[in-house]
């Protein structure tokens, strides 16, 4: 019983806030071992002063194989896009009510101190999405109501 107790309080010394060697800048939120509060701000691109890519720090993978490798652009299917899937899911799966309770919630977060140049992005995302709902997020969050 003791040893297993020592194993369960080194293991959570690792990850106190005590023992945290500086911070970390992540979009990653939550997880089993996320012990400290995050509150940067998730968007992309990144709008609000949290991480953003920096290519400067990185160098190029190196990998290395039996044969040769070649860098080529993914060739796009007719069905491969951003949208598809959640359109399918908004115009074929969920019926009217689940589709006003989509509108409700959504229009709701972004009634809550979002910026103009966020929400321009997340109704032209919406209606891209399906422009019925979009039209219906926009005129929400417009007339103040979710």
């Amino acid at each position: 019983m003791a040893v297993a107790h020592k194993h369960c309080v080194a293991t959570a010394m690792l990850f106190s806030h005590t023992s945290a060697r500086a911070p970390v800048h992540s979009y990653s939120k939550d997880g089993v071992m996320r012990t400290i509060p995050v509150s940067d701000p998730v968007y992309a691109p990144n709008s609000k002063g949290g991480p953003q890519a920096d290519p400067l720090r990185t160098a190029e993978a190196l990998w290395h194989a039996d044969g040769e490798m070649v860098r080529t652009a993914y060739i796009l299917r007719a069905e491969d896009d951003d949208w598809g899937q959640a359109g399918t899911l908004v115009r074929d799966v969920m019926d009217d009510a689940a589709r006003d309770r989509l509108v409700s919630n959504v229009a709701g977060h972004l009634l809550k101190g979002v910026t103009e140049e966020v929400l321009q992005r997340v109704f032209e995302y919406w209606k891209n999405i399906d422009k019925e709902t979009g039209d219906k997020i926009e005129a929400a969050v417009r007339n103040g109501s979710s």
